[in-house]
């Protein structure tokens, strides 16, 4: 069983920048591939970014490719994505998810999820 935890969500103005953590229980990190997800209110579950088991392949959803970067630790155990540029159509709850197969753009690869975490662009 692995357990996700996220961090880093908040409100921010048009323009500004946050940084999300996702945080892995467990001892087969490094073996899991990494995916995060939005919900948009109103919309369903959409794909953002994933990133392969050793980090040296990453996917973005095309809106915000040289926006957004999806990156690891698996030393720390943690996968990270980095918002810039974060724009009103960015507000969602984000989800973290852990993939014991290959990086994946469909939720339904996916094994375990976070709790999800709030962000909130103001124009």
């Amino acid at each position: 069983q692995v357990q996700l935890v996220e961090s880093g969500g908040g409100l921010v103005q048009a323009g500004g920048s946050l940084r999300l953590s996702c945080a892995a229980s467990g001892r087969t990190f490094s073996t899991d591939a990494m995916g995060w997800f939005r919900q948009p209110p109103g919309k369903e579950r959409d794909f953002v970014a994933a990133i392969n088991s050793s980090g040296s392949n990453t996917y973005l959803k095309d809106s915000v490719k040289g926006r957004f970067t999806i990156s690891r630790d698996n030393a720390k155990n943690t996968v990270y994505l980095q918002m810039n540029s974060l724009k009103p159509e960015d507000t969602a709850v984000y989800y973290c998810a852990a993939n014991k197969g290959y990086a994946s753009r469909y939720s339904n690869s996916y094994d375990y999820w976070g709790q999800g975490t709030q962000v909130t662009v103001s124009s």
